[in-house]
């Protein structure tokens, strides 16, 4: 399968410079450091494709969930970004188009498949359990599984950060150049297993509310240097409320009446760049499928990770599981093994040392179908209102606005 071959309508994932991937190399080369990526993209040739101008200061924003379609349909709530779209660039983002493997993917300039960050949960090879790559922490009872409505138990995740995800951040890179970085975020994100792995390298300063962090912001680049600030607000409420909604509004509001105040805060000159992980779409209540109960599905599968919009199957027979997920399925998703979804470039080029992390089957629901296993998922989790993970244009389409 080539990664062209996606049903019409669908956003194949890109890993180059018109992707999230090319955010912070190009950041650096406004900065004037030089680095290229174990992917292949280099500072000079995304700060090129981005038309970024050299800069002493740069601030970068990453907004979860604000996907650029979502963003365009309810602009109304955002005047200062609504008034920047006809120049905002259009980024694709990561397979799956979730935040675990985005950020990862945004941190270091290169793909899932090289960060081994793959999803919001994945198998450990080492061990079996369902390791959750947000929280950092495992099942700790693979071989059984949770009765439909409860969830496994869970303990910290047995592998370092380091040692699943070993690319060099692009933070790592600019600290060893000299180039000032700060990570400013909440103090529940300080040395967590996500930051660790995707975002090392910063100095790290907490700040809880969205308006301590744009201080911080404008604190930390009073002297030359790159900051970093991360709101995750939009996304909580999309899960919660839908997209649609009116308290998805006002949470746009809130980031975009901010977000200007940053920019009129920083020193003249800073460049402001602001983009986001990934969008969102909106379930359809009556168009659910659990797998704790659907036989035909269930059916020679140890393990599902990953989640609703993006599933990781893991399985003995994969060619089996495959040809029946398609039987049932049929056009309501896209259903591929793991060799097939790699040779497609779904996670970019995959490291040896993640391979065996990643699904023996993969599906990506179409429309607006979700996929849940109440053996293993809690029950508020089983009925978000928002998700993301698919290829849909709203789930893999991102903005970048340079301010």
């Amino acid at each position: 399968m080539a990664a062209d071959a996606l049903p019409e309508g669908l956003l194949a994932p890109s890993y180059g410079t018109g992707s999230l991937a090319a955010v912070l190399p190009a950041a650096a080369g406004a900065l004037g450091v030089a680095l290229t990526t174990s992917t292949g993209l280099s500072s000079t040739a995304c700060q090129a494709a981005l038309g970024l101008p050299a800069a002493e200061r740069v601030a970068v924003v990453l907004c979860d969930g604000l996907g650029y379609l979502n963003l365009a349909e309810r602009a109304g709530h955002a005047p200062f970004l609504r008034g920047r779209l006809p120049e905002t660039h259009q980024l694709r983002t990561t397979f799956p188009s979730t935040t675990a493997a985005a950020i990862s993917t945004f941190g270091t300039g290169t793909a899932p498949g090289r960060t081994g960050m793959l999803g919001y949960t994945q198998r450990n090879p080492a061990t079996g359990g369902l390791a959750n790559m947000v929280s950092w922490n495992e099942a700790s009872d693979p071989a059984r599984l949770a009765t439909p409505g409860g969830p496994l138990l869970s303990r910290p995740l047995p592998v370092q950060p380091a040692v699943l995800q070993r690319e060099p951040t692009v933070f790592e890179t600019l600290t060893a150049a000299g180039v000032r970085v700060t990570s400013i975020g909440p103090s529940r994100f300080a040395g967590s297993g996500m930051t660790l792995a995707a975002l090392r390298g910063a100095q790290y300063l907490t700040a809880e509310s969205l308006e301590q962090r744009v201080d911080g912001v404008v604190r930390a680049l009073r002297a030359p240097g790159l900051a970093y600030l991360y709101w995750g607000d939009v996304d909580k409420v999309g899960h919660h409320h839908g997209w649609h909604s009116w308290q998805w509004g006002d949470a746009v509001e809130a980031f975009d009446r901010e977000l200007a105040r940053l920019v009129r805060s920083v020193p003249p000159g800073t460049l402001v760049l602001v983009t986001a992980d990934h969008g969102q779409i909106e379930v359809d209540p009556d168009d659910r499928v659990d797998v704790a109960r659907a036989p035909a599905l269930s059916a020679g599968v140890d393990l599902v990770g990953g989640e609703p919009r993006a599933l990781h199957l893991y399985a003995a027979d994969a060619a089996a599981v495959a040809d029946r997920w398609r039987d049932v399925l049929g056009e309501r998703a896209v259903v591929a093994p793991r060799a097939e979804a790699v040779a497609a470039g779904w996670f970019g080029p995959v490291a040896d040392h993640v391979r065996d992390w990643v699904g023996d089957v993969l599906v990506a629901p179409r429309g607006l179908l979700t996929i849940v296993d109440s053996r293993t998922q809690t029950p508020p989790s089983l009925t978000l209102q928002g998700v993301h993970g698919s290829f849909t244009p709203h789930e893999m389409t991102v903005p970048l606005v340079v301010a």
